[in-house]
């Protein structure tokens, strides 16, 4: 087996495990990164506003 395979099939079942077992902070995890990307998303537009005007 290839080591890319078997180290994405650990992080899969990793995965699987924590949301199965802990699906209210999975779902606290999720909403995290989901804000986190935002702002930078928001940053990011910010930044390209100020740069053309």
């Amino acid at each position: 087996m290839d080591v890319k395979k078997v180290g994405i099939a650990i992080v899969v079942i990793f995965v699987l495990f924590f949301v199965i077992s802990q699906p209210e902070q999975s779902a606290d995890f999720v909403t995290g990164i989901l804000e986190a990307l935002a702002d930078a998303a928001g940053a990011l537009i910010l930044f390209l506003r100020n740069l053309v005007a």
